[in-house]
């Protein structure tokens, strides 16, 4: 997006309207300019209304992400963790962008968050799409001097710190469903992507990335159904059309999301399987476990240290490391 077209785009955040008089002045260009930028904004997916000989509105106000803001909202305000924080307007995809640019010394994490992702990812290469201001994308890229042991059940880790720091904004319903969908209320509303790089036994360079519905428009929700079926729900549903403020967020989760990278590495998975008991939102629950072409049925009796999914099938566990996973009819009554 050009300068004046981000200009622009902060003068009408306010989602009242603007006369194109108004709008030309402050810019410092002509009317005809104006003209020019909303149809740029629009060209992004950016819901400019226009009013005949009143102006300019967006269809609805959004708080824009600043970093500053993000950086005085953290916990972390004065650590060198969040020295390496950026944001873009645009980027193709916050984990590519980072997987790219290579690992980071340990103890410097670079923090990247995007207003705007063009190629947003989810597990299995999957698209996540992301409507302008109605929600967080956003990536970290950690270095560990020594890979943890229990590495594959990473994300499984870093799920429970998302919950737990959604649970404290009032999202009380928030849990994860195996092994990085965060789920509430029956739909998905968010989910993370970890990407792992490593030498064998030697430094591992770690991207984990988040989408997280904050307030989805509700002519886009339908388009933003998974695979899995689930419908999807945003923090403005579970908490009474009330979300809290953008930047805010940001900073919550970004220091829940750094905390459980740290702890990680100190303790591996020991540092959260109990509480990973209490944000699993299958344990003990009936499932279908689809992998290839084969589907097994049987009942969710939570995860092993290295991540791994644990089924009891005909009365054996039995261990999946991947596979797509889904609920059984009913299954909204706990099974014994």
């Amino acid at each position: 997006m050009s300068a004046r077209g981000e200009a622009l785009l902060a003068l009408l955040a306010d989602g009242a309207r603007h006369s194109g008089s108004e709008l030309a002045e402050q810019l410092g260009v002509t009317r005809s300019a104006v003209w020019k930028h909303v149809a740029e904004l629009r060209r992004l997916g950016i819901d400019v209304v226009s009013l005949e000989r009143r102006g300019y509105s967006l269809a609805r106000p959004v708080e824009l992400l600043d970093a500053e803001r993000i950086r005085a909202a953290s916990r972390h305000a004065a650590h060198p963790w969040l020295a390496g924080l950026e944001l873009r307007f645009e980027t193709g995809s916050t984990n590519a962008e980072l997987v790219a640019a290579g690992p980071s010394p340990p103890g410097r994490p670079r923090v990247l968050i995007a207003e705007r992702q063009t190629r947003g990812r989810g597990r299995r290469g999957r698209a996540w799409l992301a409507p302008f201001g109605s929600g967080l994308t956003l990536s970290i890229g950690w270095s560990y001097a020594e890979i943890p042991p229990d590495i594959p059940a990473l994300s499984l880790g870093l799920g429970v710190a998302v919950v737990e720091a959604l649970q404290e904004a009032g999202a009380h319903d928030v849990q994860v469903k195996w092994p990085n969908d965060l789920v509430a209320r029956g739909g998905k509303l968010g989910g993370l992507l970890v990407e792992l790089r490593s030498e064998a036994g030697g430094p591992a360079y770690v991207v984990a990335g988040l989408g997280l519905n904050l307030d989805l428009p509700p002519a886009q929700r339908a388009a933003l159904a998974g695979p899995s079926a689930l419908p999807a729900v945003d923090l403005a549903e579970l908490l009474g059309g009330s979300p809290p403020p953008r930047n805010e967020l940001a900073a919550r989760v970004i220091d829940a999301l750094l905390d459980a990278l740290d702890l990680f590495g100190r303790t591996g998975f020991a540092g959260f399987a109990e509480r990973w008991g209490a944000a699993d939102s299958l344990r003990d629950r009936p499932v279908s476990v689809l992998q290839g072409d084969e589907s097994l049925e049987g009942v969710a009796r939570g995860a092993d240290r290295d991540g791994a999914l644990r089924v009891e099938v005909d009365g054996v566990v039995r261990r999946f490391v991947s596979g797509e996973v889904s609920l059984r009819p009913g299954a909204e009554r706990s099974a014994a």
